[in-house]
């Protein structure tokens, strides 16, 4: 190998993490780069028949170390994400995420952006009244919002946080369901009521709901309000139709923050019916105050397979539409 450079580490515990359980971040890491990794005690050699390349991953391992030294273990998500912003030449615009800290949950656990494109969606929540967060699966969209409605709350920002989602069937219908009406309409909120545990505890949300600081409700019951001192998240909003957007949008009131999340890939509709979200953001995006935040199968969080697999959807939609 013509060329070689190492990489010092502070201890062996950031070694191991960076090499991953069986060394498979190793591994992954060897394959894209076309490099060799070789630990020697706190010491990693990197040499490859490119320099460049070498260099790159150089400031790949040092990028990772830093990370390392801050969590309990590196998680197969941060080291690919790390891996294509290195290779495209922008790893430097993730060295700044690692400290930013939305909120902490009751177990101690700090919330933060993951990807440059979640600190995007999150400063742009920030900064505007009305957030728009579109994007795939597993790309942090709902659980942020709900991080940034609890923030708002705890520094008395706002007086309550409502959250709500339109009840519109993927295969079920409501009638099937059991129980009463709120026993049917649970199961389409129970993401939201999944996110404010973590963010609350079971017990904290339990004492909001019942103080009426917390509401979750279908969007139907947002008819007729204006919500006033509120930070109200609007979930799965491709399965809204145009006047249901519209009704949300208008109910906005004083010193009140909204943000709606969808997913213009999944939409649930009746065959023939027009998705309130994708028209949105054909009339309203541009009208100050309101942001749109594009996230892509880059800002999965979830298992990699996740990414892999809405990639590799993106390739036959666009098959379809070539042919």
């Amino acid at each position: 190998m013509a060329n070689e450079i190492s990489v010092f580490c502070d201890n062996t515990d950031v070694v191991a993490r960076i090499f991953g359980v069986g060394d498979i971040h190793a591994n992954t890491i060897e394959k894209e780069f076309g490099v060799i990794l070789v630990n020697r005690d706190l010491e990693i050699k990197i040499s490859g028949n490119d320099g460049e390349s070498v260099q790159k991953c150089a400031q790949l391992i040092r990028h990772l170390a830093r990370t390392a030294e801050m969590c309990e273990n590196l998680a197969d998500q941060t080291v690919s994400y790390a891996i294509s912003m290195c290779l495209e030449g922008r790893l430097d615009e993730i060295t700044e995420i690692n400290g930013e800290c939305i909120c902490i949950t009751p177990k101690g656990k700090p919330i933060k952006a993951k990807t440059v494109g979640q600190k995007n969606y999150v400063k742009a929540i920030e900064d505007n009244t009305i957030s728009f967060g579109v994007g795939p699966a597993g790309t942090g969209k709902t659980y942020l919002a709900v991080a940034m409605a609890v923030t708002a709350l705890r520094r008395r920002e706002v007086n309550r946080i409502i959250l709500t989602r339109p009840a519109v069937e993927a295969g079920e219908k409501l009638g099937f369901l059991p129980g009463d009406l709120q026993n049917k309409i649970d199961p389409y909120l129970r993401p939201l009521y999944d996110a404010m545990y973590e963010m609350l505890g079971m017990e904290g949300f339990q004492r909001h709901m019942e103080k009426g600081t917390i509401e979750i409700a279908p969007l139907a019951y947002m008819r007729g309000r204006t919500l006033d001192d509120s930070f109200i998240i609007l979930d799965e909003s491709q399965n809204t139709t145009p006047e249901q957007m519209k009704m949300f949008l208008t109910r906005l009131g004083f010193n009140s923050k909204a943000v709606i999340t969808g997913d213009i890939t999944q939409i649930d509709l009746p065959d023939g019916k027009s998705s309130g979200l994708k028209q949105a953001l054909k009339i309203v995006s541009d009208i100050p105050g309101i942001s749109v935040t594009y996230l892509t199968s880059r800002d999965v969080v979830r298992h990699s397979l996740v990414t892999k697999i809405i990639e590799a959807y993106d390739r036959y939609d666009k098959s379809k539409k070539q042919s």
